[in-house]
């Protein structure tokens, strides 16, 4: 079988080829005042926030503060108190950081009335260390409680419910689910409607169960039908072992797609603009992080929690196949 396994640190190839689905973009330089042209989060003064810290052993973690100033007056980043993290171990002096202001979001509202049910499987986020950190639950318990498995720390850990809560993130001043419960969301809601018909020789996008290569659509083509809502498929960018020919495989209709279709992209992308950049032959999902010069930008693949910089060239619009029809994400 084969694998490319999204790694640590990820590199990108900058040498020109060929994109199956790619779409037709123009570049416009972007404004020197303003390279993002987006939305951008304002805080003021005494704005209770949540941190996301800079060091590598924080990441995916978040921790309660309050903003002290803006750094300067045209920038956007800020100088930020945490409420109990210390400068040393004698905590006498609560931690200051100056942070962009993408590190940074209000506190997440509480949720709703209705009780969450957590279960198995269950990506959470969990009060630990005097912050809240990425897991995945991984046994429940009897009285309300549940393991989790902590990435940051590499551990399982027992916690009360209380201590748990669904991950969300703030999206152009609004709260959303995160991408992978969308994701699930996504493939639950196609694999359990009627799904879509595909002829021999269609080209298609297929989305893989592999290891390693999960979340990522492939350029295909239809062979045949293989068996009740599933087909035989031969990617065109994946090959065998040995690299003799391409990969066939039997995938289930539901994570078949056509081809979305062309969108133009005259002005470029902007900051938190939703896109899938191709990489290790596929099409992944990023959100656009900051806006560099020479049409190149920088995509945080929030599933990773990985920063890459790519060209436009190798970038194109987020577009989701709903109900057999396709939408970008402004009007799911």
């Amino acid at each position: 079988m084969y694998s490319i396994l999204f790694s640590y640190p990820l590199q990108f190839s900058k040498s020109p080829r060929f994109h199956p689905c790619l779409h037709l973009q123009f570049c416009k330089k972007p404004s020197m005042s303003n390279p993002s042209s987006s939305w951008i989060a304002q805080f003021k003064p005494g704005d209770r926030v949540e941190i996301s810290p800079h060091d590598p052993g924080f990441r995916g973690s978040w921790f309660a503060g309050t903003v002290v100033r803006r750094e300067a007056k045209n920038t956007n980043r800020y100088v930020v108190e945490y409420d109990q993290l210390y400068e040393d171990e004698s905590g006498e002096k609560l931690l200051q950081e100056t942070l962009d202001w993408i590190q940074l979001r209000p506190p997440p509202p509480p949720p709703e009335k209705k009780k969450v049910q957590f279960k198995f499987g269950d990506e959470v986020e969990a009060f630990y260390s005097d912050g809240w950190w990425e897991g995945a639950i991984t046994a429940e318990h009897s009285g309300g409680k549940f393991a989790v498995f902590l990435s940051g720390f590499e551990e399982q850990i027992v916690f009360e419910e209380k201590d748990l809560r669904l991950p969300v993130q703030w999206v152009k001043g609004k709260w959303e689910p995160r991408f992978e419960q969308v994701q699930r969301e996504k493939e639950n809601s196609n694999c359990s409607k009627e799904v879509m018909k595909f002829t021999q020789g269609m080209q298609v996008e297929v989305l893989t169960d592999e290891d390693g290569l999960k979340g990522a659509w492939f350029a295909a083509t239809i062979i045949e039908p293989s068996g009740e809502d599933k087909y035989l498929i031969e990617y065109k960018t994946l090959t065998n072992d040995d690299g003799t020919e391409f990969l066939r495989e039997d995938i289930r209709a539901c994570n078949i797609r056509p081809c979305p279709p062309e969108i133009i992209v005259v002005d470029g992308f902007k900051v938190m603009d939703e896109v899938d950049a191709y990489y290790n032959e596929g099409w992944w999902v990023g959100v656009i992080a900051k806006v560099l010069i020479n049409c190149n930008y920088v995509v945080n693949f929030i599933e990773y929690d990985e920063k890459i910089t790519f060209n436009q060239a190798d970038l194109r619009p987020h577009q989701d196949w709903l109900n057999s029809k396709w939408v970008v994400p402004s009007d799911v």
